[in-house]
């Protein structure tokens, strides 16, 4: 049985992290994403984890997993209950396991008749739900599931698995079959169905005769007794280990739907603080990575808001057959919210979740890549130039054509013309290699001799600072200015009085 509620035709297999992993959770405060969809559970964080870190690029794939979470999103108590089923399967499955000191064939057999009498009960309950939903679930993932489990566990299935764990019991005795070698030693022993008396009842009545010759061993004869268990055990051997891996098989049913199921409850506990929240979401809609397309209105910061109590501005984005996005403007203007709001819905979409925002449309991407200012470490032992210059290679290792790169600060610690002529180097550079990049920089150098270049592939961006010095946190397409605003922070933090203000907007 095969569950196939992340993929059509391949099981959701343990993925590797790539290997930008840690960068990408550290830039994009990805762990705060992953709490509020795991709530505790770390088998839950593990799972979010992995899934949405191994990005899907194929536009087909994405929809799949899209419909399956829109059946899960009409339909969170059912899947609730199947994810609480797979998971009470599996944790029973470990009450029952007990340890032995030996493991004998015919321990093992009645621990596995133990757990899988424990196993076809919940299998019931499975089919139950499965016939009680037929026609309510659309997405073609949640359809094929259902069906497999009306059909294959139908009641012949069930009346034949009963039927043999009975005979495993060996309520009427153990019967093996054994040939005779070399030194009348038995060998080739063989498990046989318990005969059946074929007598008619009046022959069976009247008819006293033994159908079997037989011997008794004396209880006190424990060296005899002994060598009866042992050729119990031989010939119930290969039983205990088909029951073993029929064991197995059904366990693996159930811990392949805690996982897969497990990601769509990931996102139900996302969307339902979300929606608590007021916040928006939607399903994205994804395109081929040639179509060249990222459009959004109302995307916001998932993280961000995780971490408010109130709901966060929004933005709007217009970045069609855009190959560079350049943000500048005002100091804590929103501009790094944004970035991380774009880097965030491409993970989210690009793993089959909602996305954070109104509308978004897209061109999938074959990875995202973050280069972040870092804050002063006294671990490192070179300067900071190095240190991002080191991550800078790495990133150039293991990026490749369709993949998105999100700047933000970097290159800021050195003076501006040396600055921006090493961001503009390998921004070009990214470019022609078919890598899309989005640059948050205060290098002004930077952003106004790219943007006098006035092409039609670079889009620029500003954030939005009020005559006052307010900041509305909203970002808009804007030219690129000299400064910051540097001093807006300035007299908000000390408090500097009106008169004081003028000197210094005068000595700016």
């Amino acid at each position: 049985m095969k569950a196939f509620l992340m993929h059509r035709d391949l099981d959701f297999l343990q993925v590797n992290l790539p290997p930008n992993a840690d960068a990408l959770i550290q830039d994009l405060e990805l762990k705060t994403l992953f709490d509020a969809m795991a709530r505790g559970d770390e088998f839950l964080f593990n799972v979010v984890k992995k899934t949405i870190l191994s990005s899907l690029n194929n536009p087909e794939e994405i929809t799949y997993r899209q419909q399956i979470l829109i059946d899960c999103l009409e339909h969170t108590d059912i899947v609730r209950e199947i994810y609480d089923l797979a998971i009470e399967a599996i944790q029973r499955e470990k009450k029952v396991r007990r340890a032995f000191l030996f493991e004998t064939p015919d321990l093992v057999v009645s621990r596995a008749i133990d757990v899988l009498e424990m196993f076809i009960g919940i299998l019931r309950q499975f089919r139950k739900i499965a016939e009680k939903v037929s026609g309510q679930f659309r997405s073609e993932g949640f359809v094929r599931f259902f069906a497999m489990l009306t059909q294959e566990l139908n009641d012949e299935y069930f009346r034949v698995v009963e039927k043999h764990l009975g005979q495993l019991r060996f309520q009427n005795g153990v019967l093996i079959s054994a040939e005779l070698g070399k030194g009348n030693n038995g060998t080739h022993n063989v498990l046989r169905e318990p005969l059946k008396d074929q007598r008619s009842l009046i022959k069976r009545i009247f008819n006293k005769g033994k159908l079997s010759y037989s011997f008794k061993i004396p209880d006190n004869n424990s060296t005899k007794l002994e060598e009866l268990d042992e050729l119990v055990n031989t010939g119930i051997n290969p039983v205990a280990n088909a029951l073993v891996k029929s064991t197995e098989h059904i366990h693996s049913f159930f811990t392949m739907c805690q996982t897969e199921l497990g990601f769509y409850v990931g996102c139900l506990n996302l969307h339902k603080q979300l929606v608590q929240k007021g916040e928006p979401t939607c399903i994205p809609i994804s395109l081929a990575s040639d179509n060249h397309k990222l459009s959004a209105h109302g995307l916001y910061n998932v993280c961000l808001t995780l971490k408010m109590e109130t709901r966060v501005v929004s933005n709007d984005l217009a970045a069609d057959n855009k190959k560079l996005v350049i943000i500048t403007g005002a100091n804590q203007g929103g501009k790094s919210t944004l970035l991380r709001s774009i880097g965030l819905a491409y993970l989210m979409m690009q793993c089959g979740m909602f996305v954070a925002a109104e509308q978004f449309s897209f061109s999938v991407c074959a990875g995202v890549f973050t280069h972040y200012k870092r804050k002063e470490d006294a671990m490192i032992k070179s300067g900071k130039l190095d240190e991002e210059l080191i991550r800078m290679s790495e990133i150039a290792d293991q990026i490749k054509p369709g993949c998105i790169l999100l700047f933000n600060e970097s290159f800021s610690s050195m003076n501006e013309r040396e600055g921006s002529e090493i961001a503009r180097q390998i921004t070009n550079a990214f470019q022609e290699s078919g890598v899309k990049v989005f640059f948050v920089t205060h290098l002004f150098e930077l952003a106004n001799g790219l943007y006098h270049q006035k092409r039609d592939t670079t889009l620029f961006l500003r954030a939005e600072r009020q005559t006052d010095g307010q900041r509305t946190f909203r970002v808009v397409e804007g030219e690129p200015l000299s400064t910051s605003y540097g001093k807006d922070l300035y007299i908000q933090i000390f408090e500097v009085p009106a008169q004081a203000t003028t000197a210094i907007a005068k000595e700016t």
